[in-house]
């Protein structure tokens, strides 16, 4: 479950073969035998290198596929680093709007294949793993050392012209691999889109303290064979870095697959909300809950999925865990069979359900439709006819008719020890949720697109201030740019850029955005920006008139107070 997709291949072998197979194939247009590579100092994102896309497709519906970095160092016990290279791309570009395929899909694509996680696959079955993802453009890629020096390379190869892309180049001393491999990423973001503009500065600063050490010990567990090797390793890379969320994700699903249900609930529940796998760690750990009896947690765990994206499966769980703390469940399995109604599961719980009410008319058309959908579940059959007989004793009986019924709103559900239980989603489908997000996403674009470009602007920047709240500053740079590109004149804009690049340690262009802010409107975050700027350059004047102005804006804002505090603590008064 946890061993990274390896793929070994020879990049030309791979690209030839990819213009035979391919339906019009024709000869692909390979770099140049000699010649230079493009230089490994990092390069602003050019628009006349960048592959040129066949269709109109917006950026974040295409489909990019990482393959794992060959190794050509000779070092085995550096194969991490060829896995290692996805992570990285895909983590900072799925941040920037671009729309990588996962190593859960590329799993998801082996299977459907009838191919093992360890294949090391032929030139004809890696394209075809392209081809089942419906990749538009593939990276490839490789790296070596040359004594303490790190070197890699990769190329972008678009699936429907077959372009290759010149080679992009980057080098580094080994313990700033991930420096490299973040400005690898950067790079990529260029060549794939023309107008790319989020900055280096905030591509490195994404994982500001992670250590290579750390990320190393994730790759390695991820990539374990064994479920004991891989919980030592994550618990390695959790104990170097305890914030690292990807670690932190990884160590707890592997803590769920090894039946260690306290242990996965725990440290599921440590990865912040704003993480990339929140949703999917909560709906994992509500099972965790679920199947340790916790069933208060389980539903707040599975409620938190729920509120976001109501996925049939989770809102299936949320009134399992519901109906085992004695709650009418109804609802829940109402809106899940509504959802997907092809699903029997969810018919079958919502006759549990409705039998736990003393319904036992809506019971039965219930799980009769479960086994129209599934005409062999002996479960099923076994509960219809206990329904039945139930019913044909109520009306022999001469039960009211109200007990072939719903029972009145309030009354406590009728006690049936003989009833089953509901039927528990034990898999997320990661890649339903995504689409829905996907399309919640264009749905709220096309939305902003009717807007006047400032109120757009305006918008955008609401979201980039989110974003930047927490913590995610490559997602808030996207937004502000976006905002700026629409209106240019934006205050909040320019200002959250500001804080965006001082984040990143690029302190002079985050003086000139504050300073750009605040000569179209005067705020309180430009200022901000401005005195902790001045506080770490020791200007304390400037930083204390800076502070001031805050304060004229927002006498209580808690961090101007700080930052007045400070001032006064190294002598120096707030005019």
């Amino acid at each position: 479950m946890f061993s990274l997709f390896k793929i070994r291949l020879p990049l030309l072998g791979f690209l030839v073969l990819a213009a035979a197979l391919l339906p019009g194939g024709s000869a692909l247009a390979a770099p140049p035998a000699s010649g230079p590579a493009e230089s490994a100092q990092p390069q602003p994102p050019s628009s006349s290198a960048a592959t040129p896309a066949p269709d109109s497709k917006p950026l974040q519906e295409r489909l990019l596929l990482v393959l794992p970095f060959e190794n050509d160092s000779g070092l085995a016990d550096l194969d991490w680093i060829g896995d290692a290279v996805p992570e990285i791309v895909n983590r900072r570009l799925a941040s920037a709007g671009f729309m990588p395929i996962r190593r859960n899909d590329l799993l998801y694509a082996l299977d459907h294949l009838g191919l093992p996680i360890s294949f090391q696959p032929s030139r004809a079955s890696a394209i075809r793993l392209a081809q089942t993802l419906d990749a538009d453009d593939v990276v490839v890629g490789s790296f070596s050392t040359s004594g303490k020096r790190f070197k890699v390379s990769a190329q972008v190869l678009n699936m429907a012209t077959l372009h290759l892309s010149p080679p992009l180049v980057e080098e580094a001393n080994m313990p700033d691999l991930l420096e490299a491999l973040n400005t690898l990423a950067w790079q990529l973001a260029g060549r794939l889109s023309p107008h790319f503009s989020v900055s280096l500065n905030t591509f490195l600063a994404a994982d500001p303290n992670l250590k290579v050490s750390a990320f190393e010990s994730y790759v390695r567990g991820v990539d374990a064979i064994g479920l004991e090797d891989s919980i030592t390793r994550l618990k390695q890379a959790v104990r170097l870095d305890p914030k690292y969320a990807p670690a932190l994700f990884a160590l707890g699903m592997a803590y769920f697959s090894n039946q260690q249900y306290d242990l996965a609930a725990v440290t599921l529940g440590r990865l912040p909300t704003n993480a990339v796998n929140a949703r999917e760690a909560d709906f994992y750990r509500g099972l965790a809950y679920l199947y340790t009896g916790a069933y208060e947690k389980s539903e707040d765990a599975f409620a938190f999925v729920s509120r976001q994206l109501p996925l049939p499966e989770v809102v299936n769980d949320e009134g399992v865990a519901a109906s085992r703390r004695g709650l009418d469940a109804v609802s829940f399995f109402r809106q899940a069979a509504a959802a997907d109604p092809t699903d029997a599961d969810y018919q079958f719980n919502l006759a549990v359900a409705l039998n736990h009410n003393n319904d036992v008319a809506g019971a039965l058309a219930a799980v009769t439709q479960a086994l129209k959908l599934r005409s062999q579940d002996a479960e099923a059959r076994e509960f219809a006819a206990a329904l039945r007989a139930r019913q044909a004793h109520m009306i022999s009986s001469h039960s009211p008719q109200k007990s072939l019924v719903a029972a009145p709103s309030g009354a406590a559900p009728a006690a049936d020890p003989t009833a089953p239980l509901e039927r528990v989603k034990r898999s997320f489908n990661e890649a339903a949720f995504r689409q829905a997000a996907l399309e919640m996403e264009q749905l709220q674009a096309q939305s902003l697109a009717h807007l006047p470009p400032a109120e757009h602007a305006a918008k955008l920047t609401d979201e980039g201030t989110r974003f930047l709240y927490q913590g995610l500053i490559l997602e808030a740079e996207r937004e502000f740019q976006a905002a700026l590109a629409l209106d240019g004149r934006n205050a909040a804009a320019h200002a959250g850029l500001a804080a965006v690049r001082e984040r990143g340690g690029d302190a002079a262009n985050a003086r000139k955005e504050a300073e750009r802010s605040l000569a179209l409107q005067p705020n309180i975050t430009a200022y901000l920006v401005l005195a902790r700027l001045d506080m770490a350059a020791n200007q304390l004047p400037q930083a204390a008139e800076s502070v001031s102005h805050a304060l004229a804006l927002e006498p209580q804002n808690a961090e101007a107070v700080q930052l007045r505090q400070q001032l006064q603590a190294r002598g120096r008064q707030i005019p």
